[in-house]
């Protein structure tokens, strides 16, 4: 399975949409979707570090390694 991305699961703990996080950190809803979806190839260290830096939490709390 490989890296799960749980940008999702944290977007509903925070209480935040999908259009607001892609507001706030300047990119666009449909590079936020293909991340949230998990069809991202790649995740650029800034973008990491703006949305953790949004829903204040950790990048561990966004990805996670399943088998």
């Amino acid at each position: 399975m490989g890296i799960v991305v749980n940008l999702d699961v944290m977007l509903a703990k925070r209480k935040m949409k999908s259009k607001e996080l892609a507001e706030a950190i300047d990119i666009t809803e449909a590079n936020l979707s293909i991340l949230k979806s998990g069809k991202a190839k790649a995740i650029r260290f800034s973008t990491l570090e703006a949305i953790c830096r949004e829903l204040e939490c950790q990048p561990g709390d966004l990805l996670e390694y399943s088998e």
